[in-house]
């Protein structure tokens, strides 16, 4: 199922992310470091691609201290210049102005979803003063069910890593020389605390990925998919208009 070369691939990931950047006239990348392993292949991807035009941004929103431990580490492994940015305060200050009240219910799905958009406005406030494009971390298997927050972080210019299902990632993350402990994290969105993709999702990404890979999976397995799929199939597409 993974048998390709990642060598070659790696490198064409490379030559693709030099291209659409100076397709769209930009100098750069700037990229979300969270910590795991989508976002330190896509850094590590795009230092390639611009040695000396690559900004990461650490933005800590009531995360795991350890993110950002692995978020600094992956930048400092391979001389990515970073900031960190830490959106406590905004989040508050912001959830409280929308419910016109000091003491707001955080753990629920539309508060978690503000952490990411928030991270996307960051994004861009700093791509546009360097003239780089916003560089995502969105794989394929994430992409196929939705598994982003829209406009948050599926708010970018370009997805590199869109065509691997999740193990690829690992095998981009061998060749590139991420360290074992990113590679083997648990993944998560770090939307609140403890959550973790598998746990939230109901299978493992070894299943999502044969399944799109081979069409072959337990028929649970099917059914969550195909049903995820299709319910959030409006986060890949461009807002419908009317036609007259």
């Amino acid at each position: 199922m993974l048998d390709k070369d990642y060598n070659q691939i790696t490198e064409k990931l490379v030559d693709w992310i030099q291209e659409k950047v100076k397709d769209a006239g930009c100098e750069g990348a700037v990229i979300g470091l969270s910590g795991g392993i989508d976002s330190a292949v896509t850094s590590a991807l795009a230092k390639k691609a611009f040695p000396d035009n690559t900004l990461g941004l650490i933005m800590p929103c009531y995360s795991n201290p350890q993110d950002q431990e692995d978020a600094k580490k992956i930048a400092e492994k391979f001389d990515i210049p970073y900031q960190v940015i830490d959106l406590d305060f905004v989040f508050d200050q912001f959830l409280t102005t929308l419910e016109g009240k000091e003491k707001v219910e955080k753990d629920n799905l539309a508060a978690a979803n503000l952490k990411p958009r928030l991270r996307m406005a960051a994004l861009y406030y700093y791509a546009t003063k360097r003239n780089s494009l916003v560089v995502g971390t969105d794989n394929r298997s994430e992409l196929k069910i939705g598994y982003f927050t829209k406009f948050g972080d599926g708010g970018i210019d370009i997805a590199p890593l869109g065509n691997l299902v999740k193990n690829e990632v690992r095998e981009v993350a061998k060749v590139l020389g991420i360290p074992e402990e990113i590679i083997n994290k648990k993944p998560s969105a770090g939307l609140w605390e403890g959550q973790t993709d598998e746990d939230e999702l109901g299978f493992s990404y070894e299943e999502l990925d044969k399944y799109i890979l081979t069409g072959e999976a337990r028929d649970e397995v099917k059914e969550k998919v195909d049903e995820l799929a299709e319910k959030n199939q409006h986060k890949l597409e461009m807002p419908p208009i009317p036609k007259f």
